[in-house]
């Protein structure tokens, strides 16, 4: 098991960086030393760390990493430069979080204003630094907010409940954040609530996001909880069997154009299969809520179709156990393997962040993503 009763797939300390090897889940537990960027750009590439917010962090630690000890010999401005070019490498690791990029944007603005009055490179780092270290911080803070205001947000919809079943898809939880997590993040909040009846997950194929580490933390936190295949979900809602989905989300757009098609504020992209629920969700009138914090919404985009979508390794379909495994399809077969898809914000009942609950007016319409952050800050 785990070192801790927490389950950590970050774990650091100045100088030091390692990673939860989640493509060795749920049958081993093994840590992997990163100690630079590259290492870190390898991880994330690689899927030993995932998730939007894990892999926000997982990136900056791994440069702070890098530079805690660095023998440095420019001037501030070049100690900027540096910096600011290996969180550009990061970001090209998986390019659909906008996490990442949001980190990155922030951390270089940091040490290229920092670098203005800076008298050595080593104020550079020292400033970087910090500052990866206290996103490790805040993430926790940030999960167990999106946990509390979820709980509460779902028992009021649901007219205070005290036996509600939720269905997750892909990995939200302590293994793709800091800790606690955010759509699972709900569920826990749900649970020590004595509201949850029971989690189910679908298995989130190729990778099997939902069967390997979903599947893992419900059981290492004795939750109720039932697997099922990914092509079982609209089957178990026509049952009656969920009263809510809740997903993460790696990218928000926060549209600026009338609510029309896809062109609806809050379109979500989510891993491969989210859309596939939100649409069984809609018709069987089942509640569909995207819980993630503020840094994946993403201002600039003007809809969803904008987002770039990860296209990863045909290996993840031919092979078993998501690409690692022995070949199990047909030779010379083709294959279309996006890692993400995108949901309209038609869709989508309301989104969970730390700072609340961003809601819309009526169900076929757009949530005023733009108003809600202004309004939080």
């Amino acid at each position: 098991m785990v070192e801790s009763d927490a389950l950590q797939s970050i774990v650091y300390s100045r100088g030091s960086l390692r990673l939860l090897d989640q493509r060795k889940l749920p049958l081993d537990v093994v840590y992997i030393d990163v100690k630079d960027s590259a290492d870190g750009w390898n991880a994330i590439r690689d899927m030993v760390v995932r998730g939007a917010p894990a892999i926000a962090i997982a990136a900056a630690l791994a440069l702070a990493v890098e530079v805690s000890d660095l023998d440095f010999t420019g001037t501030p401005a070049e100690a900027a430069s540096f910096v600011s070019k290996k969180l550009e490498y990061l970001v090209s690791s998986r390019p659909t979080a906008v996490n990442l990029s949001d980190a990155a944007t922030k951390l270089q603005s940091l040490v290229s204003k920092t670098s203005e009055s800076a008298k050595d490179s080593k104020a550079i780092f020292q400033v970087y630094v910090e500052a990866a270290e206290a996103m490790l911080v805040d993430d926790v803070a940030d999960n167990k907010a999106i946990g509390s205001h979820g709980a509460e947000f779902l028992q009021k919809q649901l007219g205070n409940s005290k036996t509600i079943s939720v269905l997750t898809h892909c990995n939200t939880g302590s293994l793709a954040t800091a800790g606690y997590g955010t759509a699972l993040g709900v569920i826990r909040a749900l649970h020590s609530g004595g509201v949850l009846e029971k989690a189910f997950c679908t298995e989130t194929r190729p990778f099997n996001q939902g069967s390997r580490l979903t599947a893992f933390e419900l059981v290492h936190d004795k939750i109720p909880a039932t697997l099922i295949a990914d092509s079982a979900a609209a089957a178990l809602m026509k049952q009656g069997c969920v009263q809510v989905v809740i997903v993460g989300a790696d990218r928000i757009a926060a549209n600026v154009i009338k609510p029309v098609s896809w062109e609806s504020k809050g379109d979500t992209a989510n891993k491969i299969g989210t859309y596939n629920l939100a649409i069984s969700a809609k018709h069987h009138g089942v509640q569909f809520y995207v819980a993630a914090p503020v840094t994946s919404i993403d201002l600039s985009l003007p809809s969803g179709e904008q987002i770039v979508i990860e296209e990863r390794s045909p290996k993840e379909l031919l092979n078993s156990e998501g690409g690692l495994g022995k070949q199990v399809a047909a030779p010379g077969i083709s294959v279309w393997n996006p890692a993400f898809d995108v949901t309209p914000a038609n869709l989508i009942t309301a989104i969970i962040t730390e700072k609340g609950v961003v809601t819309k007016s009526d169900d076929d319409g757009a949530f005023d993503i733009k108003g809600f952050i202004q309004s939080a800050k």
